[in-house]
């Protein structure tokens, strides 16, 4: 006699596929996203398709994150040799056929234009976390060198195209995994203070630094003149600084409470440059006020927190790694975007995650808390 089993319903097929996820960092994700797509609705609303591509945008990064949190860390460990030097082989044909716009070459044509530095942005701590892995238990300071020798080639290859920002993202990833595995603090102090002197003597020489006709050798031109303006925005009010004084007169004019929903006069009125883009929190700024922004880095401070705690309580070296480096690609974002907007630090052209317009940076996003998901869920069945 045939034994009869019942046919398994959808949801009991697919709910495998939910078992273990992190119901906090999708929380945070959530709330970061919702507020994304309402300064977008109030910024972007006669902009174009802007609101509306956001939101498709948001929906392709969502899928992304589900498919790769099913993929269990230690197949994510397969893809890292591959995407590092893919990434890296994909930055050479950039230098040598790349296509050019606005005078940077950071484009390639495959059929599709592609941005390969976008690549790096994961592909980076995947590789370094990888290499570490590989030496656990028998790391020299050898290691670190040669760790710092695969981060240095494909950062040197993104600022030469040039992409100051993308490079500051990609060294940020790198640096954040040579850290966390292990790197001695007296060997991190003294760049950190020499860093720290050199901003303070560009301060005080910044009148001899910035005077008509000098040249900095280190930098490109416009690289040089972000620094100048920032230093002082008024040398050229209608030209270099528009985009950071007209950023500071909307964060000001906001005030405790903000000019409400849709209210905004200095976003409304065009006085903010990219306003759906780089210099969307501006935007936000004006239209939510002090309060809104609290509650905004309280939602970046929370993911980055939960990001953390999934690093600290992975199984296994690359695990930790992975997460502590993918964890501080949002803090470089949010610290970067809030920063060069408020006049504390120079326009490099970094998006907000999860608020700013962009098709490329929110794949990645997807791909990081995918990542983040794939981790905390290898963690959770183990435990169970």
């Amino acid at each position: 006699m045939a034994a009869v089993f019942d046919k398994p319903s959808f949801f009991q097929r697919a709910a495998p596929m939910f078992q273990g996820f992190d119901g906090l960092l999708a929380f945070a994700v959530f709330l970061l996203a919702g507020a994304g797509l309402l300064i977008m609705y109030s910024s972007g609303y006669d902009h174009g398709t802007r609101f509306v591509d956001h939101g498709r945008n948001m929906l392709i990064a969502g899928f992304i994150m589900f498919v790769v949190a099913q993929i269990p860390p230690q197949r994510l460990m397969a893809f890292a040799v591959p995407m590092y030097v893919v990434g890296v082989a994909l930055l050479v044909a950039v230098a040598i056929f790349g296509i050019t716009k606005k005078g940077a070459k950071r484009w390639i044509n495959l059929g599709i234009i592609i941005q390969p530095s976008e690549i790096l942005k994961i592909a980076m701590p995947l590789m370094l976390a990888w290499w570490f892995q590989k030496r656990e238990g028998q790391l020299r300071p050898l290691d670190f060198l040669a760790a710092g020798a695969l981060l240095l080639v494909p950062v040197g290859l993104i600022m030469k195209q040039p992409d100051l920002g993308t490079s500051l993202l990609v060294m940020a990833a790198g640096l954040a995994v040579i850290f966390f595995a292990g790197l001695s603090w007296k060997l991190i102090v003294p760049p950190v203070l020499l860093g720290l002197v050199g901003i303070f003597l560009l301060v005080w020489f910044e009148p001899e630094l910035c005077a008509k006709g000098m040249r900095w050798a280190i930098l490109h031109d416009y690289q040089q003149q972000r620094i100048c303006t920032l230093l002082d925005p008024t040398r050229d009010p209608l030209g270099k600084g528009f985009h950071i004084i007209q950023g500071m007169i909307a964060i000001g004019s906001g005030g405790m409470f903000g000019k409400g929903f849709m209210q905004g006069t200095q976003t409304h009125l065009e006085f903010i440059p990219e306003r759906t883009t780089d210099f969307i929190f501006a935007a936000y700024s004006e239209e939510f006020g002090l309060i809104g922004n609290l509650a905004l880095i309280a939602g970046f401070i929370f993911l980055i927190f939960r990001g953390l705690a999934i690093a600290l309580d992975a199984p296994t070296l690359f695990s930790r790694l992975l997460a502590g480096a993918v964890t501080m690609i949002f803090f470089t974002y949010a610290f970067v975007n809030m920063g060069m907007v408020s006049g504390i630090l120079p326009v490099v052209g970094v998006p907000l995650p999860f608020i700013s317009y962009g098709g490329t940076a929110m794949v990645t996003l997807g791909l990081a808390v995918g990542i983040l998901m794939s981790i905390s869920k290898a963690k959770r069945l183990v435990q169970s």
